[in-house]
């Protein structure tokens, strides 16, 4: 009796299942997609999956453990050389599955089933390396642009301060220079010199 087995058995024994998902995860960590039914991609998902995660942590015991799976070097060395370093921010959900109609003859469902980070038509920003070294905030919008608010008033009241300095010096040039001005020369109260006397003034 089958109690307690919700997997799909996709009409295989135990051995030949563990056979194609094996081959089916090399296809897929070696080009990046491949195209299959929509019954293999979802078993093939919950197969591949937890092996990408395990390539996050390169260690001695992470690599026997993957290579327990596929018994083959060569999908160990892409997994820990190449993918890990592509999706090291990524926190699971590595494949996406595209169904793409049915096929001529036995109309089975089929799809596409490829790795995120490998598409650059979905992800243009992470094809070109724009997004390398930005850092994943949790805080919400509204915080958020409450900070930005805070932000250019700092800059604007930085703004002010600089402007009022350099004004500064220019109001103390002013003064300085008006201090300086020649001031005409006007009889003081306590001058005693005596004007001299006009000589047209008529005598007698």
């Amino acid at each position: 009796m089958r109690h307690g087995k919700k997997f799909n058995h996709l009409s295989r024994r135990k051995g030949h299942r563990k056979s194609l998902l094996t081959n089916q995860a090399k296809s897929l960590l070696q080009h990046k997609r491949i195209f299959t039914t929509v019954a293999k991609a979802k078993a093939l998902r919950k197969f591949v999956e937890p092996i990408i995660t395990k390539c996050k942590k390169d260690t001695t015991h992470s690599r026997r453990i993957v290579f327990s799976y596929f018994q083959d070097k060569e999908p160990v060395k892409i997994l820990f050389n190449d993918i890990a370093h592509t999706i090291g921010d990524r926190p699971g959900g590595y494949t996406r599955i595209i169904k793409i109609g049915n096929r001529l003859g036995d109309n089975a469902a089929t799809c596409m089933i490829e790795l995120v980070d490998y598409n650059t038509s979905y992800n243009p920003k992470k094809a070109s390396g724009t997004t390398q070294g930005k850092s994943k905030t949790r805080r919400s919008k509204g915080k958020a642009k409450t900070d930005d608010l805070n932000e250019v008033a700092i800059d604007n009241q930085d703004t002010l301060i600089l402007e009022d300095r350099a004004a500064q010096p220019e109001q103390n040039a002013d003064t300085t220079s008006s201090a300086t001005d020649v001031i005409p020369n006007t009889p003081s109260e306590n001058d005693t010199t005596i004007p001299k006397e006009d000589d047209t003034k008529p005598a007698g």
